[in-house]
């Protein structure tokens, strides 16, 4: 089973894609993807996550179509894909932007013939951590204690990182969790 967790976004978007046997989930079974526009993270970081830089972009449409093309290259292959809705609070003054950009995605998935289903923000919230109001910083508590991966030692080797999770480690630990529901509701509809 080849399936995809995607925390879509115009500032730190990030993909989990699953590609394992369809028993059990599992941490060791996922590869991650970021962009971000902090030049220290585009590297391989020796385990399954990889980080690349935003293409530079003279127009919203161009930068929202290098982020869509980033993102289906990747997908390439999945048999579904699970994207996070929109989260209303967080986007009244770009709601536009995020809606475009996402739907740009959505639309080169539909062309695809690639399965997609959305979750709402505060459903991956609760499935993560049994609140759907969860904070950033307890959707990453529960990404530790479920993977037993500190991405914060990954990449702030020296600890100098910032004490708040920020991108791209919240990004990737929301990627995970938006997989990992998908992968339950797979098993459940079985």
């Amino acid at each position: 089973m080849v399936i995809a967790g995607v925390d879509y976004s115009l500032r730190g978007p990030s993909i989990c894609i699953y590609n394992g046997e369809g028993k059990k989930f599992s941490y060791k079974d996922c590869s991650f993807y970021f962009l971000s526009d902090v030049k220290k993270f585009a590297t391989y970081f020796g385990q399954n996550i990889i980080g690349e830089n935003f293409d530079d972009f003279n127009h919203e449409i161009e930068r929202y179509q290098s982020i869509a093309d980033w993102a289906i290259d990747i997908l390439m292959g999945c048999e579904q894909v699970c994207v996070e809705g929109y989260a209303y609070a967080a986007v009244s003054n770009r709601v536009f932007q995020i809606a475009e950009n996402t739907g740009l995605l959505k639309y080169k998935l539909f062309q695809l013939g690639i399965p997609v289903t959305i979750v709402p923000p505060t459903e991956v919230k609760k499935f993560a951590t049994g609140k759907g109001n969860a904070d950033k910083n307890s959707v990453y508590a529960y990404f530790e204690a479920d993977t037993n991966t500190n991405l914060k030692e990954l990449f702030y080797p020296m600890g100098n990182g910032p004490k708040e999770i920020t991108n791209p480690i919240s990004d990737i630990a929301d990627s995970y969790f938006i997989c990992k529901y998908l992968f339950s509701k797979i098993k459940e509809s079985l």
